[in-house]
């Protein structure tokens, strides 16, 4: 078995906003309706709460993000992964859900600092004002170029998802947008 790689593995970028790419993250796409039942048993199984529509909730070590009517992300440490994936599939046997293991599929990047809502403004049509973007809350959209997912973790740190093809493309958009000389302070402290 090989060793396992995150994207732009040791990548870091300092400037107006830090950016760095994370080491690997277990992924688990869940897609199924989101009637009372399934939250129920989902959240049963998890042992935590049903996220918001575009939110968040996390305990410890795991997350789970609302992605869209039908599509919730699980981020568990990479090597539960499996064990995580046999447990969802045994409490949801018989039941109409997609469980999929996209552990490897997403380059992630921590993106933090002061200026973190201005220069995620530059690159993403979303909203970045505080209430159109609160804390906790998940988008998918664009950066730049590429499909994204925004994850707003606390005020200055966010959390961002690429395809693992576009994860140099992306660093490198995010690094050369939080040069120091491109302050936008219009959302920025």
């Amino acid at each position: 078995m090989s060793d396992v790689m995150a994207p732009n593995e040791g990548a870091r970028s300092e400037g107006l906003i830090t950016v760095e790419a994370l080491p690997p993250q277990g992924q688990i796409t869940l897609r199924c309706e989101m009637s009372e039942d399934y939250r129920t048993k989902l959240s049963d199984a998890l042992g935590m709460a049903f996220p918001d529509q575009r939110g968040s909730v996390t305990d410890g070590d795991r997350a789970l993000l609302w992605m869209s009517p039908d599509e919730l992300l699980l981020l568990v440490p990479y090597d539960a992964v499996d064990g995580v994936m046999e447990s969802l599939n045994a409490a949801f046997d018989g039941w109409f859900i997609a469980i999929t293991n996209l552990s490897d599929a997403r380059a992630q990047f921590r993106v933090s600092g002061p200026h973190l809502r201005d220069i995620l403004a530059k690159v993403t049509p979303t909203d970045m004002a505080p209430r159109g973007f609160p804390v906790g809350d998940v988008r998918r959209s664009r950066l730049a170029q590429v499909a994204a997912g925004y994850w707003l973790r606390s005020e200055d740190e966010a959390q961002v998802f690429v395809f693992r093809s576009v994860g140099a493309y992306a660093f490198e958009a995010l690094s050369t947008l939080a040069q120091p000389g491109g302050e936008v302070n219009f959302l920025s402290a």
